[in-house]
């Protein structure tokens, strides 16, 4: 409760307001008068509304209460050495759930996108060349803004859903001698985990990073950025890490972090430069960590909650769980009559599940139906896989088999209750 006086000094200083304001006419404009010509919009004067939803598509998924409570705690200032201490426990997180000892790691101001950037920008120089295996978005993503930076892209390409053999990556390595190669582990627009064991010894032998997108794999599928020698390896938070969307762990091997810190010209992004997020993130070596940008204090608060529960589960146990929860949901789908668009177990991505479309059906129905009955969130294809495939995440928080049985059932009801085209 306000001390007296302090009350008593806010109704004397409430008094004297309409007084001062009648008497102003500072800059010709009568302070008594109001020179806000916009109103207050209706919407603002009511309380947030947000409908409860079940997030079972490819992300952001639910967030535990835990990671909730996290993210709602006080702020504190973004340069307090509490803050410092907070961002290095990120860190080691990070190098946990990467398995990687790489000194320069840390988490991005930003969805996935942000570390997408960060890495292309940071790594390579308008003229070099730069090879992209696109099949899905996330290639097609990565091409285009390679492109834009003035990069000589060069693409090897297959249908949502294909892979790339080592032999296929080499002979392009071979012939286009890029200075960087990408490679989506987790092909969340159509559910594909790709292989990645001998890739980066390739791209070592010509000469070649290699950089991995593991933003819907990433603690549902295992990944191993030191023994698979991946040199530039990036997630998001809002997947099976379990915290809200915003911020994006990554992480530069020494090798990356060589090319990055001897560019020709700075990167075309200030926000992204790499030379100022080390100090941020405290690993440039200096003594003090300088300003550069304000960070999402609750987002890291929340993320470094997400990367406390996946250490205390195990990567392993984790892996292990996500596999076992989408075998049964994949069994639960051919039950159905449904078939899975991966074909190949090995290669199905377990926290994204992708079915093809039940011929006879829109799919956009279907979608609906599910939300408007089930308040179950399912998608369809993104980019190249639109009108393909639908997608079912089940990752982290919502991975279990109650909610793997509840999604079943949606979409069993779906199919009794949406007609059939007669075509």
């Amino acid at each position: 409760m306000m001390p007296r006086s302090v009350l008593s000094r806010c109704a004397r200083l409430r008094q004297q307001v309409p007084l001062e304001s009648a008497q102003s006419t500072k800059h010709g404009v009568h302070r008594g008068m109001s020179s806000v010509t916009i109103p207050p919009p209706a919407c603002m004067l009511r309380p947030l509304e947000a409908p409860f939803r079940y997030l079972f598509g490819p992300g952001p998924s639910n967030v535990p209460p835990r990671v909730l409570a996290a993210g709602g705690r006080p702020i504190i200032g973004h340069m307090h050495s509490e803050m410092f201490g907070i961002m290095n426990d990120i860190k080691k997180g990070i190098q946990y759930a990467f398995q990687t000892s790489n000194n320069m790691t840390l988490a991005m101001s930003g969805s996935g996108h942000t570390a997408m950037e960060c890495a292309l920008f940071n790594i390579v120089e308008p003229g070099e060349s730069v090879l992209v295996a696109i099949n899905g978005i996330w290639g097609e993503r990565v091409a285009e803004i390679s492109e834009r930076m003035g990069a000589k892209v060069h693409t090897l390409v297959k249908t949502p859903g294909g892979h790339f053999t080592n032999a296929e990556i080499e002979q392009a390595l071979a012939k286009h001698k890029p200075v960087l190669f990408f490679l989506t582990h987790g092909e969340s627009s159509a559910g594909l985990v790709h292989p990645v064991d001998g890739v980066g010894d390739i791209c070592h032998k010509y000469n070649c990073l290699l950089l991995v997108d593991s933003v819907a794999s990433l603690g549902a599928a295992p990944l191993l950025m030191d023994q698979q020698n991946i040199d530039i390896l990036y997630t998001g938070s809002q997947k099976a890490l379990n915290a809200p969307p915003g911020t994006a762990p990554i992480s530069f091997s020494e090798r990356a972090c060589h090319k990055m810190f001897n560019r020709k010209a700075k990167p075309v992004s200030y926000l992204l430069d790499m030379t100022h997020l080390s100090n941020y993130w405290g690993n440039d070596g200096k003594p003090e960590r300088t300003y550069h940008h304000t960070g999402p204090v609750s987002g890291f608060f929340a993320l470094r909650e997400s990367l406390a529960i996946l250490a205390e589960t195990g990567l392993e146990n984790s892996w292990k769980h996500h596999t076992e929860v989408a075998e049964y949901f994949w069994k639960g789908l051919e039950d159905l009559g449904l078939k899975l668009f991966i074909k190949d177990k090995d290669l199905r991505l377990p926290s994204v599940t992708t079915i093809a479309i039940p011929e006879g059906y829109n799919w956009k129905e279907l979608l609906a139906y599910i939300m408007k009955h089930h308040r179950i969130e399912f998608t369809g294809g993104l980019g190249p896989s639109v009108g393909m495939l639908l997608r079912i995440g089940l990752m982290g928080y919502n991975c279990n088999k109650a909610n793997a049985a509840m999604a079943l059932a949606a979409l069993e009801d779906a199919l009794k209750q949406c007609r059939m085209s007669k075509a």
